[in-house]
């Protein structure tokens, strides 16, 4: 492969991913693979008389000509099928497709793949290669299976929901699905493992992802402090509990966040603010002592902070080597020439002629990057030679 080609079409080209989720766990997933390089096959409803048909999320949030601006993120590099899975014709299509695709996903509940007859030892029978990634609420087993499930209960179950907010204070959450794209993520991870796995045995596998459980592989030490001390770990607003100091701090016009919590760091940090004394004390050499003490070293910070605007702070603390940085808006991240450098801003134009700034490529492989190949596709768009590959 030339390097134009991996550029073009990345690692994964020459896989068939067939995606029957939606919104956004599932699509999300498959969206990840068609960017490097997967043929994603999404299947959509079609519309009827009671419904414009498709993915739900053509109709989530900010709408252009009545279609999501997030569509064009989470479906690029897919082609669209549209398919009643109710209908026996359409389901035994959908089973063709099967037949021909190294992956499939999907993001029901537990149990509707099976009862429209597209169960993972069938299409296996078929198609032994074909891994099923599989994502839901809770899993494919336990107790609360059949439990419906969506990201923000899953945040609440997996101990995340708990720690967001201040202290005293209802919890809060996140202004965005977490739980759906750490599923996500996770089932990404899965569908790579098996397809090493396969390269071996010959044979695909179910790979069982619960939104909960994916939330939950993120909370690093919640749940052995619990078991070795009974310390249920709460709340602290902007602050990392433990880990000092690391913390939001009020400038003279907004806010900056810090991490001073490396050891040298801190001494740079003190050294930068005016407070060779507390940089220099052996009492605050190690985590352990600056935890102990964090409210002290959380006043010293905001109080050199709170005199000086925001790019002050930010130009004094990067010329000391100490992690800082503002708080970004959707403007500041539009603005900001890093993410142009490193193309995590790509600027397409939809069938509509609409210039639409878009997440790039992640994460950055130096051989074979992947690509945004074709845009979201229109509902059904390629069911000419999906429904009917002969005709």
């Amino acid at each position: 492969m030339n390097q134009h080609d991996a550029l073009k079409n990345g690692p994964l080209t020459g896989l068939k991913v067939l995606e029957l989720g939606q919104l956004i766990a599932g699509p999300f997933a498959g969206k990840t693979l068609g960017d490097f390089g997967a043929e994603v096959i999404k299947v959509e409803p079609p519309a009827s008389s009671d419904s414009p048909g498709g993915d739900p999320l053509r109709q989530w949030r900010m709408l252009h000509e009545g279609e999501s601006v997030w569509w064009q993120v989470q479906s690029r590099n897919k082609q669209s099928i549209t398919l009643d899975l109710r209908e026996p014709a359409d389901r035994a299509i959908a089973r063709r497709l099967a037949a021909e695709a190294d992956v499939l996903i999907e993001n029901f509940r537990p149990g509707l793949m099976e009862e429209w007859g597209l169960d993972y030892a069938g299409l296996s029978a078929a198609n032994p290669r074909l891994i099923m990634l599989r994502i839901s609420g809770y899993g494919q087993t336990g107790p609360y299976r059949d439990l419906p499930g969506f990201a923000v209960v899953a945040e609440a179950m997996g101990g995340l929901r708990h720690l967001m907010g201040e202290p005293g204070r209802p919890p809060v959450r996140a202004g965005v699905s977490l739980g759906d794209t750490l599923a996500a993520l996770h089932g990404v991870i899965g569908v790579l493992l098996a397809l090493q796995a396969r390269a071996s045995t010959g044979r695909g596998q179910e790979i069982d992802v619960a939104l909960y459980e994916a939330v939950f592989n993120c909370m690093e030490s919640l749940l052995p402090e619990y078991s070795a001390f009974g310390a249920v770990r709460q709340p602290a607003g902007s602050a990392l509990p433990g880990i000092a100091p690391s913390n939001a701090y009020r400038c003279a016009d907004g806010q900056v966040v810090i991490g001073g919590n490396g050891d040298s760091i801190y001494k740079r940090l003190m050294t930068a603010i005016g407070r060779e004394d507390l940089g220099q004390d052996p009492t605050l050499a190690g985590n352990a002592g600056r935890a102990a003490r964090v409210d002290e070293l959380d006043a010293a910070i905001t109080a050199w902070t709170v005199q000086r605007p925001v790019a002050e702070v930010v130009a004094l603390l990067q010329a000391a080597r100490v992690p800082v940085g503002r708080i970004y808006t959707a403007r500041d991240i539009a603005e900001d020439p890093h993410y142009r450098a490193r193309r995590m801003i790509e600027t397409i134009t939809t069938a509509g002629g609409l210039r639409l700034d878009v997440p790039g490529i992640c994460p950055k492989l130096s051989d074979t990057p992947g690509s945004i190949r074709s845009l979201a596709p229109a509902l059904g768009e390629h069911n000419a030679q999906l429904r009917d590959p002969l005709r």
